[in-house]
């Protein structure tokens, strides 16, 4: 994406105000040239206490044939070492990912590659790639229903590194001097076969995609694209402006032409139901005077389930888990854990939502520590989940902090049914 005319224009001044104050200043250009090799990355330490909802649907779903607990311990290492390699006219670009956890089933490890992809830009206007990538697309924090091409986000930790795709593209920037200033064309193909891309879709299929990117009266728009696959075909649009120099204003809206997800009825049968659907975010950021920051959205899922599904969903879990508890029959809840809770148990797999998040930065003047508080709430049933976070980044490459979710919600609700009522998290990351 090319730079916008005002990152032009700062870049002229500075050039401008250094060459007229050469007596004053010195200039190293080699300070701003990019290093051919590049290593980075971090180690993370974390520590998680989970208090479980034994009454939960969620809960009962998932640990109704293991001894009742109450909860569980869980500690984390990761690593995520990035590697960037530059030679002429090709970058090479890695991205690792492992990680070891211990809790209370014993010690698991996984290793994989996040990215590892290849680029030409033979000119300034022209980008090829080639590899496992991840793209952004979206505009939105906390979800993005335009990200047809990416994993999703997790909305507790929408920052975190994900894992990407294999595919093939290219990157073709223009600029103008009218209201439309930059235009931008990203033309993909991201092939799924049985050993590339299978957790994309169905197999044996090349999957186009393109995203047209448009600078036009100082607003951001994206236009996109995916067509039909292994996946059903979708496309959509999103758009960001600054109203201000403190306030900026973003939107996604998608379309869908087949999504399916299963449902249950009060007897116990799992249809799925398949239909179009589509899905929008509106959401806002806001930096205070005195450095507090506010990110808002809402997030209309469409392919999400409605109120009265989840509640049917939470009512036939508890009637097939008291059944379970009289009997022994196992059978019904086996059934509900194999068809609906890989749905079920996504972050936010109902259809309304509202998502709120406030940092301020050093209040009180206490240098490099920076409290957050973030609430994200299911508005057809009114529950919600609600963490306080604080983080401090005062010793150099390290970042430490600690964040508590409290889950709330009436029985049959969206919250009220997950896993856990509460974590304590805490961790411990150094960046190298």
């Amino acid at each position: 994406m090319a730079p916008s005319a005002g990152y032009w224009a700062l870049g002229l001044l500075a050039f401008v105000s250094t060459a007229s104050a050469a007596e004053e200043y010195s200039f190293n250009v080699s300070q701003f040239e990019k290093k051919p090799l590049e290593f980075n990355g971090y180690v993370e330490l974390k520590a998680e206490q989970f208090t479980f909802d034994r009454h939960a649907a969620l809960n009962q779903l998932s640990f109704f044939d293991q001894p009742p607990r109450d909860g569980f311990d869980r500690g984390t290492v990761t690593v995520e070492p990035d590697l960037i390699y530059r030679q002429g006219i090709a970058t090479a670009h890695v991205l690792g990912y492992g990680t070891y956890l211990h809790d209370y089933t014993g010690n698991d490890r996984d290793t994989r590659l996040y990215e590892a992809s290849v680029a030409l830009q033979p000119n300034a206007q022209a980008t090829y790639d080639l590899g496992k990538k991840t793209l952004s697309w979206g505009k939105g924090y906390a979800w993005n229903p335009v990200g047809f091409v990416q994993r999703p986000k997790d909305p507790n930790d929408p920052d975190l590194a994900r894992e990407g795709f294999v595919m093939a593209g290219g990157n073709f920037i223009n600029s103008f001097p009218g209201t439309l200033k930059t235009v931008a064309f990203t033309p993909l193909i991201l092939p799924t076969t049985a050993g590339q891309n299978p957790d994309f879709g169905t197999a044996d299929h090349l999957n186009p995609a393109a995203k047209l990117y448009l600078l036009y009266a100082d607003t951001d728009i994206d236009l996109m694209m995916l067509g039909a696959g292994a996946k059903s075909a979708r496309y959509g649009l999103d758009f960001s402006r600054n109203l201000g120099t403190n306030l900026e204003v973003h939107g996604e809206w998608a379309h869908v032409e087949s999504a399916t997800r299963p449902v249950v009825d009060a007897a116990g049968n799992i249809t799925p139901l398949t239909s179009s659907a589509t899905s929008y975010l509106m959401g806002l950021r806001y930096l205070s005077e005195n450095q507090l920051t506010t990110i808002f959205e809402y997030y209309y899922n469409g392919a999400g389930y409605n109120e009265d599904e989840m509640r049917s969903f939470a009512s036939v879990v508890h009637d097939a888990y008291d059944q379970y508890q009289l009997t022994g029959n196992a059978a019904p809840l086996t059934k509900l854990r194999t068809a609906l809770a890989p749905a079920m148990m996504q972050p936010n797999p109902g259809r309304r939502y509202l998502y709120l998040r406030l940092s301020q930065q050093e209040p009180f003047d206490i240098l490099y520590f920076t409290p957050a508080l973030t609430t994200i709430a299911n508005v057809d049933d009114h529950s919600y989940s609600i963490a306080p976070e604080l983080l401090y980044t005062g010793i150099t490459n390290l970042e430490l902090r600690a964040r508590l979710f409290w889950l709330r919600g009436a029985r049959l609700s969206d919250f009220g049914e997950k896993q856990n009522d509460r974590r304590l998290e805490l961790r411990v990351r150094y960046y190298f």
